[in-house]
Formats: C-alpha cells, sequence, structure tokens
C-alpha cells in the first residue's frame, strides 16, 4: 500500500509541474514570426552548443503561433522543405 502512495506522489508532481508557466518579461517585445524563423534555421548548430553550455534552441516566452510557425518553417529548412516532397 505505501508504494502506491508514492506513485499517487509522483503522478501528482509531474501533473502540477506540467502546469509551470514562465510569465512574460515586463517591457519585453516578445520574439514572432521573423525571430522563429531563424531560431529553426539554427537550431541543429544551437542544439550541438546546448550539449556543452547553457543554450536554448527555442525561445520561451515567445509570442505564440506565429513564433511557432517561422521555427517550423526555419527547421523544415534543413531537410530540403516542400522541394523534398514535391520531386518525390
Amino acid at each position: 500500500m505505501k508504494v502506491y502512495g508514492y506513485l499517487a506522489m509522483a503522478v501528482l508532481m509531474l501533473a502540477a509541474a506540467g502546469c509551470a508557466t514562465q510569465p512574460a518579461p515586463p517591457g519585453a517585445e516578445l520574439p514572432g514570426f521573423f525571430f522563429g524563423l531563424f531560431h529553426g534555421f539554427i537550431a541543429p548548430i544551437a542544439f550541438v552548443i546546448g550539449l556543452f553550455t547553457d543554450t536554448r534552441m527555442y525561445a520561451y516566452p515567445n509570442s505564440g503561433s506565429w513564433y511557432d510557425f517561422g521555427f517550423l518553417i526555419g527547421i523544415s529548412a534543413w531537410g530540403g522543405g516542400s522541394a523534398v516532397a514535391v520531386r518525390r
């Protein structure tokens, strides 16, 4: 019975950690589409650098969906983007 208590506590703590947010810095402009595009393009490089330093490859907090869209386009440039899908 004691194991189930620890398991329930672990699940509760993980659920609470999933709800954590980071507030936007006051007065700062959040990165948008073009920063997302740039960050997506340099993401593989930032990943390798991040293995050895405290560098992130994704800006948080950001402006939301437009940043995500730019990041997606930027990261897809490494795989050839839609040009690869057209050739097949």
